[in-house]
């Protein structure tokens, strides 16, 4: 089977390597320059998009933000999964939260502003704190704005006035008072056949996801149904095939959705060592129509982002269970260059093992690795 992936970044790089044992070629699409890429060396192969997009038996993405004519491209052919609707409500933050109201699905109260005018009359209807984001094109902290007293108003007002918020308008949501974030990761098949991953417990870092335990402490059976219910309701409502992502505010014993991601996810990195069947492999099973493989849990697995940090040695890779995945990259501040999954039998392993890894890392790039680590104890 051949598979066209929009997008040639390290999530299509990981599909490859899932697909090969899988007997699925894959190939992957620069989306800035309409060109196919071999998703491993970059470089440019000897077929043109159009060739490529008739050649494959299925379309996929390896992210949401894909040029509205290539996604247009693959919708006409039948072959892109998910579908075109679930990839533009994960790009569009008021899609998505126009679809999560429709569902009746729990989230942050909000509002769309499109006139920077409409700022103090949205604080008056939601109070403060706020936050604001961009709905199209923020991700990893960029594009969001905090507004924490109405004595703000102005200085926020001025900084907004230069953006273009009618063809970007920004949604503004109340700020949740949550204990923490975790994040659901499942997959749908042709057949409408589900199988998810366990809870896993997200930790950021100005803006950035640093670290993933899996499964989450203390999830009760409760919180993995609530999510799972959830993710239910949106996969059917889109027809979705494939892995999906769900982010979650936890506020005492109820689930409050952030956002949705349409594709394989960082926060489902740790599968990898994790579980039976890593979400790479489960998204191409999904899209190609293959029996769907098992989520069971293997061991607790933390996954730990390498962000802007190109220079260390190896010689953690002594340590039982860690594995490092490095994604070919040129190391610049705030880039994603690679990651490592650590596993263990249990959480007190888990933590001694994590707690080793931190002496071989500069602490200025993995900044809450010690105390995560101590906490698991």
């Amino acid at each position: 089977m051949k598979a066209l992936v929009y997008g040639g970044g390290q999530l299509a790089r990981m599909m490859y390597l899932a697909g090969c044992p899988l007997g699925i070629h894959v190939r992957a699409v620069d989306v800035n320059k309409d060109q196919v890429i071999n998703p491993i060396s970059k470089t440019p192969a000897k077929v043109t998009l159009a060739e490529a997009v008739d050649d494959a038996d299925v379309i996929t993405v390896e992210f949401e933000h894909v040029p509205e004519h290539l996604l247009k491209l693959a919708d006409e052919t039948g072959k892109l999964k998910p579908g075109i609707t679930a990839i533009r409500a994960g790009a569009d933050r008021v899609k998505e939260k126009n679809l999560l109201a429709s569902l009746d699905i729990p989230t942050s109260e909000f509002r769309v502003m499109s006139n920077v005018s409409e700022l103090p009359e949205i604080v008056e209807q939601l109070g403060t704190p706020l936050v604001l984001k961009a709905s199209r094109d923020g991700y990893d902290g960029y594009g969001q704005w905090r507004l924490k007293d109405k004595s703000d108003i102005s200085e926020l007002s001025l900084a907004l006035s230069k953006l273009d918020l009618h063809t970007v308008p920004i949604i503004v949501e109340k700020m949740i008072n949550f204990s923490r974030e975790v994040s659901l990761v499942g997959v749908r098949s042709q057949t409408g056949e589900f199988a998810f991953y366990p809870l896993v417990e997200n930790h950021h870092h100005e803006g950035q996801l640093h670290l993933t335990i899996a499964p989450a402490p203390q999830i009760t059976e409760n919180l993995q149904a609530q999510a799972e219910n959830i993710f239910k309701k949106l996969a059917e409502e889109l027809d979705y095939v494939g892995v999906l992502a769900v982010e979650f505010f936890q506020v005492e014993e109820q689930l409050l959705v952030n956002e949705i991601a349409p594709r394989v996810h960082n926060s489902g990195h740790w599968t990898m060592q994790g579980a039976d069947t890593c979400q790479f492999e489960n998204h191409l099973r999904a899209v190609c129509g293959l029996p769907l493989g098992s989520t069971e849990l293997r061991s607790a697995t933390a996954m730990v982002n390498i962000i802007g940090c190109g220079s260390f040695s190896r010689d953690m890779l002594a340590i039982p269970g860690c594995h490092i995945h490095w994604y070919g990259k040129t190391a610049r501040a705030k880039r994603k260059l690679g990651h490592f999954n650590v596993s263990a039998s249990d959480k007190a392993t888990l933590s001694s093992r994590l707690l080793e890894l931190q002496k071989h890392l500069p602490e200025e790039s993995f900044p809450l690795l010690k105390s995560l680590a101590e906490n698991l104890q």
